[in-house]
């Protein structure tokens, strides 16, 4: 039973981690002009300095995508906390539904972020930016979706036993 716990625990840092390393990590557009350094963009540098006034919506939407990648990372966060508060507070046979509740939502807080990035990512950065590619952090968000996603699963199955 240590082990499962310690590997669901480890499971849960590792989606943590992956949400603080997108959230943060200034690799979510990537362009490479020929004979020219490499030139990152992300939620904080396009969200900072590329606002137009001609691109109100635009520049909410992005603002939108911004807080909800943020919102998930707390929400994992909450979410890893209440599994340790409930690992202690449960009577033995009950499930974990509030941290799969936070967990859950937390997932979807990733999906919708990385699918508004996918769908306005083009509309988001100057003309000079928009001849590039998806960096890491966009690869992480999305591989962190699933892992959250599963995690929440996870809590929503688990009994605690003895």
């Amino acid at each position: 039973m240590f082990i499962i716990l310690a590997l669901i625990i480890l499971f849960h840092f590792a989606g943590v981690i992956l949400l603080f390393i997108s959230t943060i990590h200034n690799a979510w557009w990537v362009v490479s002009p020929p004979e020219r350094e490499v030139i990152y963009a992300d939620l904080w540098y396009s969200c900072n300095s590329t606002f137009r006034v001609s691109q109100l919506q635009t520049h909410i939407i992005y603002m939108f995508e911004t807080a909800t990648m943020i919102l998930s990372t707390i929400l994992c966060c909450i979410s890893f906390f209440t599994f340790i508060l409930q690992l202690f507070r449960i009577k033995q046979g009950e499930r974990f539904i509030f941290t799969a509740i936070i967990e859950l939502l937390a997932s979807l807080c990733v999906m919708i972020a990385a699918s508004i990035y996918t769908a306005q990512n083009k509309s988001f950065h100057v003309t000079s930016l928009q001849q590039g590619s998806y960096g890491s952090s966009y690869i992480l968000a999305w591989v962190s979706f699933p892992m959250t996603l599963f995690s929440g699963l996870m809590y929503l199955v688990l009994r605690k036993r003895k």
